[in-house]
């Protein structure tokens, strides 16, 4: 009998297509929606890489612009018409202002260090609200994929524990494909779940340096304005 049993198992097709295939439509359901949440994470993770390569670049390439010794206004008229870096935004936003803030006679109007200030704050969390993108899905992924993988164990488990009371049998060969095809959900959950969590960390840590490197050139930008404003008896 035990030969018997093992002959029927080694006869059933345990590859990941038969398997879904075979299961019940509620972990079919589930497969199809890990196997989706994986793909759209690893769009972002590979778009975000590209993007924080790109940021780096731009930001230091601007920097070394800025502080070569080129006049701050011959940079901004080279740059105002299309910036194309955050950093080049930021510094076009200062610039507006600073120039908006001018009266006819060549003061400054009463606030401008505050205005300046707030455009380049603005310009700022735009540019790391765009960094931070999608970041979220990656940590929803990451957190209810395992959930999810789970739950198409558990409906498979049921599902086989039906067949075997339909049957009434607890023979292996009617309790292995329904078992396996049960635990292929959970490792499907997994790995959606661990390069999302692996990459979120990876991604916001990046994320948090290029936002860093801006909030300290808008500083020293407000820095340089300042004392612009506050003239040189200050």
């Amino acid at each position: 009998m035990e030969a018997e049993t093992l002959a029927a198992v080694q006869q059933i097709d345990f590859s990941i297509v038969a398997q879904f295939m075979r299961a019940t439509l509620t972990v079919k359901v589930v497969m199809i929606s890990l196997v989706l949440a994986s793909v759209w994470s690893w769009a972002i993770i590979i778009t975000k890489f590209r993007n924080y390569r790109v940021a780096k670049r731009d930001t230091r390439m601007f920097e070394d612009a800025f502080w070569s010794g080129q006049p701050l206004d011959q940079l901004y008229e080279r740059l105002s018409a299309n910036p194309h870096s955050a950093s080049e935004r930021i510094f076009a936003a200062g610039m507006a202002e600073w120039r908006k803030s001018h009266r006819t006679d060549g003061a400054m109007m009463a606030g401008a260090q505050a205005r300046i200030e707030r455009s380049m704050n603005v310009a700022l969390d735009k540019a790391s609200e765009q960094m931070n993108s999608g970041l979220t899905v990656l940590a929803t992924v990451g957190s209810i994929s395992p959930f999810v993988g789970l739950f198409g164990t558990v409906w498979g488990i049921k599902h086989s524990f039906e067949q075997i009371a339909a049957q009434q049998s607890t023979n292996l060969a009617v309790v292995a494909p329904g078992i396996a095809e049960a635990l292929l959900a959970t490792a499907m959950g997994l790995l959606a779940a661990i390069p999302a969590v692996i990459f979120y960390n990876k991604l916001s840590g990046d994320a948090d340096q290029i936002s860093g490197e801006w909030e300290s050139f808008a500083d020293e930008f407000g820095l340089i304005l300042s004392r612009q404003i506050d003239g040189p008896g200050v």
